[in-house]
């Protein structure tokens, strides 16, 4: 007996959804064996952990970020207590992970650490972003799937799934993030007017549990009810011919399976524009790595997409802007009048 491996943990969840890098962006076989440049944690040139050193174990249930409502009922530290159950960074970083005065220590109470220490994900091998169903079925002329590749040698087309679109060195979406997902289900009535999320994200920036966290936001078209308004699961594969996998009939495979589910479909469908956000927390990058403070501190910069906060260096305010120019100009007439007082109590004394 002995300790689950990288390539045991590795071999199911960097493969995850259907190939290499697939699902998360942030897990695939890069991490084998990375660079320091790629994971600090677990290179070997770093801290060479396996997977197991933060996703602890007790009974075979695996400790993970985000499968628990909260994902901390209180955040503390391995410094504090070697029992605990759930790793964060903090566990072994503490809540002032830089040196003492710093100002980045602020930061640690609103800002999770892989927001600035994971720049980009898919850094070495490029993940799925796009996944689009609607377009699935072209055949060859002797039945088989039409297969085409595209960059970096992934499947951009594959008749039985449909349209693909693959990057590298994607920059994270952010979020206000609590710990918890949640998940769409198929007896949830949906309108389909915006991209529908299978999964939401849970926080704000009012909520003290909250950080902005960063995430892998994979699109996609799906096959919803447009009666019933929920999304529908269809029969994929199997040795019946209603599998679409068999079949190619879109019709068939969504009726048998949501009848395998003991649901309703209506029979009237399209595909729709779906959302689903993956959590990114592994390939940290060395502290020298880092995003500097313009990256999030600037107009039109990696946190634009968050509201409803004043930032320096993003936001505009009439009244802070005149407040903080007055206190500039009041301070630099009051070294030049203390100068030339100076200057002149000088020449009188002398």
């Amino acid at each position: 007996m002995a300790r689950p491996s990288r390539k045991n943990c590795g071999g199911c969840h960097f493969y995850g959804g259907g190939g290499d890098g697939v699902k998360h962006g942030d897990l695939d076989s890069s991490l084998f064996d990375p660079a320091r440049e790629l994971d600090v944690h677990m290179a070997e040139e770093g801290g060479g952990f396996d997977c197991t050193r933060c996703h602890t174990t007790r009974a075979h249930f695996i400790s993970g970020r985000c499968y628990k409502t909260p994902a901390f009922d209180e955040r503390k530290s391995l410094i504090d207590d070697d029992m605990i159950e759930r790793i964060a960074c903090s566990s072994c970083h503490t809540e002032t992970p830089h040196e003492p005065g710093s100002k980045r220590n602020d930061h640690t109470d609103k800002v999770a650490c892989q927001s600035c220490h994971i720049p980009a994900f898919a850094r070495e091998n490029p993940t799925k972003m796009r996944w689009d169903w609607s377009t699935a079925g072209r055949l060859t002329e002797d039945g088989k799937p039409v297969v085409e590749k595209g960059e970096y040698g992934k499947h951009s087309y594959h008749g039985k799934k449909g349209s693909f679109r693959w990057e590298k060195n994607v920059v994270p979406e952010y979020f206000w993030f609590n710990g918890s997902l949640e998940y769409v289900l198929l007896t949830d009535k949906l309108e389909p007017s915006e991209p529908i999320e299978l999964n939401r994200v849970m926080g704000s920036k009012d909520d003290p549990k909250s950080r902005i966290y960063p995430f892998k936001l994979h699109s996609g078209k799906m096959p919803f009810d447009t009666e019933n308004k929920t999304m529908l699961s269809p029969n994929l594969f199997g040795k019946e011919k209603e599998a679409y996998w068999k079949s190619y009939d879109w019709d068939t495979a969504l009726s048998t399976g949501m009848e395998a589910h003991g649901l309703d479909f209506s029979g009237e469908y399209e595909f729709v524009e779906t959302q689903y956000h993956f959590p990114i927390t592994h390939m940290v990058a060395p502290a020298e790595s880092a995003l500097e403070c313009t990256a999030c501190h600037a107009d039109q910069a990696r946190l634009a997409g968050l509201s409803g906060f004043y930032m320096p260096g993003r936001d505009k305010s009439g009244v802070l802007d005149f407040l903080g120019w007055a206190a500039v100009l009041g301070s630099l007439a009051g070294v030049l009048v203390h100068g030339l007082m100076r200057k002149v109590l000088g020449r009188k004394n002398s």
